[in-house]
């Protein structure tokens, strides 16, 4: 039998990790809804003591996250920001980061507000020029923090030359990459010691269950992250495994959906002269958009643009009505949000004009509707500031 890794991704998200249950035949992984397993003695168990070490439907999803990744150990998490904050317990005070400037607004928050208390420091720079990550490193220097895509402007950082900047170093580079998933874009293969995603977002894909994880071919980070794991306690139960297990399935099929559809939002918004920018990995005029080619094998489901004001942004969103107004991106279904109000309003607002994150920023995820219904729908907000 072939290893998981010798299979194509399609077959991996399906089968990866996973066989049938050796009791029942069962295709589907069981949800072991138990906190602890019986001893035959002290000490003398079948691998199992108790589920936050250790569960059942835990360990498939995490071969299974592995195995998308091309990685050799895979960690599942509460959620995203349960991920992060496990991987940051691994470091200790004077250590220092580098991070990418434009992030998702929780990691920053997590980062700014809550480990900064415990005397670790952050340098957030634009890690699109690596120039900038190299001004700032220090002896202290332990991790870089890349996004790339970034949340939400979408800048790129070639994750490549970023990773030979670290391990020249002896840093540890770790890349989120839930814009892209690893249908998209795989940081390990380019270089990364860490690959993590919110799987909340395209690996769950149904937005029914907050989830995230950390893989890594490393094995000695692996047993520190364990340890950090089983010793925090951040794990999601087994019905959320069970569920992200099942979004997985269709990974592949979704992302090339989510893909094709915001390819053709992208051309409508491009018609309208009310956008006054656009930011989509996809159009050849965005900054990095070579870089992502040559890195990634698509351009996701992501895409941000400017429309000036407050008072334009809330008209526009006020009138859509597929495009459900939310926070989270990723699902099958297309979401709308307002990042300076909503998923980015921890980030101090000198910082977010700076980005580009104005009153007039919105950010769509392009889900997997019929296409024609989504330009429709689009159409209906841009009527309701005027058109054009």
């Amino acid at each position: 039998m072939k290893n998981d890794k010798d299979y194509k991704f399609g077959t991996r998200a399906i089968h990866g990790g996973q066989e049938s249950d050796p009791l029942t035949g069962a295709v589907m992984t069981p949800i072991y809804q138990t906190s602890t397993y019986a001893q035959s003695g002290p000490g003398e168990h079948k691998g199992y003591e108790y589920s936050r070490t250790d569960n059942p439907t835990r360990r498939a999803l995490e071969a299974c996250l592995a195995s998308l990744e091309m990685g050799d150990f895979g960690l599942a998490f509460a959620s995203g920001m349960a991920a992060i904050s496990t991987l940051t317990l691994l470091f200790k005070s004077g250590d220092h980061f580098v991070c990418s400037d434009d992030i998702y607004g929780g990691t920053f928050r997590v980062f700014d507000k809550i480990f900064r208390n415990f005397g670790m420091e952050f340098s957030f720079v634009d890690t699109s020029d690596t120039n900038n990550i190299e001004a700032v490193l220090t002896e202290d220097t332990k991790m870089i923090w890349l996004e790339s895509p970034t949340n939400p402007t979408l800048k790129i950082t070639d994750i490549a030359a970023v990773s030979k900047i670290a391990r020249s170093k002896n840093i540890l580079l770790g890349v989120d990459n839930t814009f892209m998933s690893p249908y998209f874009q795989r940081p390990l293969e380019l270089g990364a010691d860490i690959a993590m995603h919110s799987t909340t977002k395209y690996i769950g894909g149904h937005s029914d269950v907050v989830g995230g994880t950390l893989v890594t071919s490393d094995p000695d980070l692996a047993e520190r992250l364990y340890f950090a794991q089983n010793s925090a306690g951040g794990i999601p139960g087994p019905q959320d495994c069970f569920l992200t297990l099942r979004g997985i399935k269709t990974l592949h099929v979704r992302m090339d959906r989510h893909e094709q559809n915001a390819r053709k939002v992208f051309e409508c918004l491009k018609s309208h002269n009310s956008v006054k920018k656009i930011y989509y990995p996809g159009d050849p005029h965005h900054p990095g958009h070579e870089i992502h080619k040559a890195q990634s094998s698509g351009f996701g489901g992501m895409i941000s643009f400017d429309i000036e004001t407050l008072d334009k942004a809330k008209k526009f969103m006020s009138k859509l009505k597929l495009f459900t107004l939310a926070e989270s991106l990723g699902g099958v279904e297309s979401l709308v949000e307002h990042p300076a109000i909503m998923t980015h309003a921890s980030v101090p607002i000198e910082t977010r004009n700076e980005l580009g994150i104005t009153d007039g920023f919105i950010r769509l995820s392009v889900g997997i509707e019929d296409i024609d219904d989504l330009i429709d729908d689009l159409e209906q907000g841009f009527a309701a500031i005027g058109g054009g």
